[in-house]
């Protein structure tokens, strides 16, 4: 696991700068660095050793003539497979790495070379005999890569914040960014919260060629499920295909532990890889909160050791800054800082380590996609009646039976633009002060419902989330935590051959009236007791909602919400008159005010006039 900066070569002093570009990701790799600079690019690398220690697995990488240049971040977990086919095909390797199986493979299949890949990566590729760079995505997004085109500048990176060394680098607010994430509590399109700086989607690789950049997807997801194989069937490969996924991402010359939580996707992790150590973090004593008890009741079932951490608030609180820094981009999930601390407490002990995200989307894990069924009856009467029961529930207080209403009058498109949907499009325009360009909710979602309109809606729910939630909100996090510490997290889920396996299980075997990831939890059930394999998805629950009632963090909160940054761009009555309503118990808003304050302390970091290294 590393990180990569780099950019095509117009500047005087590009070795200073493409190391500067490197100093703010040291967190990512702080083994070693390398760097390559010539009067066309500079591609820069920082490395933490987890394959091939040796110095030979330092980077850039190059083929044996040196044409062919590399800079990688991630894993290619059947690089020995791929490395034997090219030796035998005449190509000699000078080290043990599964970065130079990527520069032999450029050479032998090109742009083909990915769908060969499995693994977890962004990667860029510089072949001088054309001047071609190219870069790509794995499949899920796993890994982020990120780009800028500034002028005559196409620079890249594993974060963003590398660019800000760059003398070409334009710090500039997308507010089109700021208005769709108050929706979807992420950033959900491809553009970024900085102007002109992309995000490459996952599955997507670019070409960079004489001016020109291309980006083009290379891989796709396609539920086609077969009815033919009974529960048992579906079952025994569940079985089989991720006990294999879980040996190959177990390859490392380091230590590799688990987290591990109180639910399934965890527990079926950690069971199988057969790890010694496990990791868990949790607030308070209330177990609503704190999932600790389970994880060292599970790690005595399994015969290994439990390393766990209570969070205080006064923790939280201090380190949110510190994690919004290394974000990025403003991520108002609170479990991003639970994660945080978890991957802090297993840095002290491995080097690599496993987790169970990804098992939901693939699976059919979250209780809200239980809601078909649950409006099954309901959607037997008539649509124009429905809409007219909706329109009146509007103006009534919510409650969870008139938000059913509202929910029964709309179309799925209408009501599900993912797993989180914190500010109507009504409400966000209301909040802000300034107009901007962004698409509605539904805008956004929209590509990804026409891609699997032929699919029931739990099916739909499950494509949605794979393209935006999970990439945009889970991934992020995951990646972004785990580097803060310098740890690589790998999620055996999502493997190719897992995913080409949950795409055939029909939906009877995914989410039944009572059951989540109905076939998934059987199949754990060989690995773990039926106490964790059935137990219900709690996620990591982060007592935020009760926080904000105290003075303390109430008026930290207020002081935000009536800044001058406030002011910029809220209607900042409005703000305060959230905090409020919701100090006063009359009801829950935590979650909207946690997305506008987020993205107040992350605006706070980065639009500074330094933007200073956490």
């Amino acid at each position: 696991m590393c990180g990569i900066v780099g950019f095509t070569n117009h500047v005087q002093n590009a070795e200073e700068i493409i190391n500067k570009m490197m100093d703010r990701i040291v967190h990512r790799g702080p083994d070693s660095k390398g760097c390559f600079v010539n009067d066309k690019i500079a591609m820069g690398f920082r490395r933490l050793s987890i394959i091939d220690l040796s110095d030979k697995g330092s980077q850039p990488i190059f083929n044996e003539d040196r044409t062919v240049a590399i800079t990688f971040n991630g894993e290619i977990y059947n690089y020995q497979e791929l490395k034997a086919e090219l030796i035998k095909a005449g190509h000699s390797f000078a080290t043990e790495t599964d970065t130079e199986v990527l520069v032999h493979g450029w050479e032998q299949w090109g742009r083909d070379m990915l769908t060969k890949l499995r693994g977890m990566f962004g990667f860029v590729i510089y072949d001088m005999r054309d001047g071609t760079v190219f870069g790509a995505r794995d499949f899920f997004g796993i890994k982020p890569l990120y780009y800028a085109r500034m002028g005559e500048t196409l620079m890249w990176g594993s974060e963003i914040k590398s660019f800000l060394e760059h003398p070409h680098f334009k710090r500039e607010l997308n507010t089109d960014a700021l208005e769709s994430y108050l929706s979807f509590q992420y950033s959900v399109t491809d553009e970024t919260f900085f102007k002109n700086v992309y995000k490459l989607p996952a599955a997507h690789c670019f070409t960079y060629k004489n001016g020109r950049l291309t980006v083009e997807r290379y891989w796709e997801i396609k539920f086609t499920p077969d009815d033919k194989p009974d529960l048992e069937q579906w079952v025994n490969r569940i079985t089989d295909t991720f006990r294999n996924s879980v040996e190959a991402h177990k390859i490392a010359d380091v230590e590799v532990g688990s987290f591990l939580s109180s639910g399934v996707d965890s527990s079926y992790v950690a069971a199988v890889a057969n790890v010694d150590k496990t990791f868990t973090v949790g607030f308070g004593e209330d177990e609503k909160y704190n999932e600790i008890g389970y994880a060292k009741d599970f790690s005595k079932y399994i015969g290994k050791e439990n390393f766990s951490h209570v969070i205080s608030p006064e923790e939280y609180w201090g380190s949110f800054a510190k994690i919004q820094y290394h974000m990025d981009e403003p991520l108002a999930d609170p479990a991003a800082a639970a994660l945080f601390f978890v991957c802090r407490l297993a840095s002290e002990k491995v080097k690599v380590v496993l987790s169970g995200e990804g098992a939901d989307e693939i699976f059919g894990g979250y209780n809200i996609y239980h809601n078909p069924a649950d409006m099954a009856k309901y959607n037997r009467i008539p649509r124009p009646i429905r809409r007219g029961i909706g329109a009146i529930a509007q103006h009534l207080p919510k409650k969870h039976g008139v938000n059913f209403l509202i929910r029964g009058s709309q179309s799925l498109q209408e009501r599900f633009i993912g797993n989180a949907y914190i500010f109507t499009e009504k409400e966000r325009k209301k909040l802000l002060k300034i107009r901007t360009g962004a698409p509605a909710p539904e805008a956004v979602t929209k590509p990804f419902y026409d891609k699997c309109r032929q699919n029931d809606e739990v099916t739909q729910m499950q494509y949605l989330d794979l393209h935006l939630w999970m990439t945009g909100d889970i991934l992020l996090k995951a990646d972004k935590m785990s580097m803060a510490h310098s740890l690589e997290l790998r999620v055996p889920f999502l493997d190719r051959k897992v995913m080409e396996l949950a795409e055939q299980i029909p939906t009877k075997h995914r989410v039944t009236k009572d059951e989540t990831k109905y076939a998934m939890r059987i199949a754990a059930l060989a690995a773990c007791p039926p106490r964790t394999a059935k137990k219900d998805k709690l996620g990591f629950p982060v007592p935020i909602r009760v926080w904000l009632k105290e003075d303390k963090y109430y008026e930290l909160v207020k002081g935000y919400f009536t800044s001058p940054d406030a002011e910029k761009f809220f209607n900042t009555s409005e703000l305060v008159k959230l905090l409020d309503v919701h100090r006063s118990g009359k009801y829950d808003y935590s979650r909207k005010i946690w997305t506008v304050f987020t993205f107040l302390v992350w605006y706070r970091i980065y639009f500074a006039e330094k933007v200073q290294m956490y």
